[in-house]
């Protein structure tokens, strides 16, 4: 794996992880009971964000150090995935196309 795809990797999972830290903990206008005019009651009154960006780093840099482990060892290789999606292919080497 070279730089750029450990980069794209990281940046796929933090921003994945982020989509999912997003509607954690966030209070609404509605909840709140303080709806301004001409917004609507689900609009987000206290959402985090600096706190969840922080959060989403520290998993993604997590999680990234595990893909990248087994991504750079071999425990996992392309034939593998192929073995598991096409288990009735014959065996071969590569991507077969």
């Amino acid at each position: 794996m070279g730089i750029v795809s450990g980069l794209v990797l990281f940046a796929v999972i933090w921003s994945m992880t982020f989509m999912i830290a997003l509607p954690i903990r966030v209070q609404t206008q509605g909840d709140l009971g303080a709806v301004v005019p001409g917004t609507h009651a689900g609009a987000p009154e206290h959402h985090h964000l600096g706190r969840k960006a922080l959060w989403t780093t520290l998993i993604a840099v997590i999680l990234w150090a595990i893909c990248a482990t087994i991504i750079l060892s071999g425990w996992i290789t392309v034939a593998d995935i192929e073995g598991w999606l096409h288990p009735n292919a014959a065996p071969g080497h590569g991507t077969g196309g």
